[in-house]
């Protein structure tokens, strides 16, 4: 007798608590009051308890997994929400199964169909998916989606449109009358907001703006926005991202061109090469790290059986870093 596993009603009867208290304790911690939690982990130890991860997903139905995906792994961008999703997951006890849908709403949705079923929740990452998918998504799992409004479910973003203003405004200052938006992938929920936001400027600020794209949002697709920026071009741009803005310089730059001389250049996330490239990028910086913890924690306060009061999108801030790449408009000192 002497040499029986312990188990969860040893450890229950220790700490004078039901057996599904001492579960959850385990399963779904945020469940349970802090203090009896504590005690029955200090009891679990004393009497060399172990939790099984494998038994528990199949007497809790929970895998202690979540998923997050991605639209493009290689953008720095995506890189860092990667970074501070999992960070949040680890904090919480559990794994991330991380998934790159290459900006393709079809492959996030053969991606899901695979791996749904073997996680407790999902964080989309700029979702390409329709909003009926996204919700046919949201019935099976807790979900939450990052930069993207879907009506009813819970969402978390930064603030484009506050931060097109301020680039804007940044713009009109300095003299520029003409602004070009190169716009980014039209089933990304961010670009329409940009684009509105620099329109809604237009009146107050007494500037005109175009629109060129959608490009890819990539070095490449912005030296091919240079092109057709150039037939008709405009003395300031606002990029879509900072990939973008780096290869429309790159095109200009090319074409004997000069940054900001002939044309004040802003981009969008405030990524490492945005410092590094010459001239260096002036840019909207958002805190993508926060973007990817906030949007796990909120996966796991609905999976831990949380409801959400608000129907709002929770916004975080954005503020321009101005560099280099933006000045006066030429014959303006």
């Amino acid at each position: 007798m002497a040499d029986r596993p312990t188990t969860i009603y040893d450890v229950a009867r220790a700490a004078g608590v039901a057996p599904s208290t001492v579960s959850r304790a385990f399963s779904r911690p945020g469940r349970v009051n802090a203090e009896t939690a504590e005690r029955i982990r200090t009891v679990a130890a004393e009497l060399g308890y172990r939790a099984n991860p494998q038994a528990r997903a199949l007497s809790t139905r929970t895998t202690s997994m979540i998923a997050v995906l991605l639209a493009d792994i290689g953008n720095p961008v995506f890189s860092e929400v990667a970074r501070g999703a999992e960070e949040a997951a680890a904090e919480a006890g559990y794994a991330m199964v991380l998934a790159d849908t290459r900006e393709s709403a079809g492959r996030e949705r053969e991606l899901l169909d695979k791996i749904l079923q073997s996680v407790d929740g999902v964080l989309l990452a700029s979702s390409r998916m329709s909003d009926t998918a996204v919700r046919q998504v949201a019935k099976v799992k807790p979900t939450v989606v990052l930069n993207r409004e879907v009506g009813g479910l819970p969402s978390v973003m930064v603030d484009h449109g506050r931060g097109m203003r301020r680039a804007a405004e940044h713009l009109a200052a300095l003299g520029h009358k003409q602004v070009t938006y190169l716009a980014g992938p039209e089933a990304a929920w961010p670009d329409g907001v940009r684009w509105r936001a620099l329109r809604d400027a237009r009146t107050e600020l007494g500037i005109t703006v175009r629109r060129v794209g959608p490009v890819a949002p990539t070095l490449n697709g912005g030296v091919r926005a240079a092109a057709a920026w150039a037939a008709h071009p405009t003395s300031a741009v606002v990029a879509y991202n900072d990939l973008v803005a780096i290869g429309f310089m790159r095109g200009v730059q090319t074409m004997g061109k000069e940054v900001p001389q002939d044309v004040s250049v802003i981009g969008f996330d405030n990524t490492p090469s945005a410092e590094i490239v010459t001239p260096g990028l002036t840019t909207v910086a958002a805190p993508q790290r926060a973007l990817g913890s906030r949007g796990v924690r909120h996966v796991l306060a609905f999976v831990g059986g949380a409801r959400s009061s608000s129907t709002e999108p929770l916004l975080l801030p954005t503020k321009l870093v101005t560099r280099a790449s933006t000045g006066p408009v030429a014959g303006r000192s």
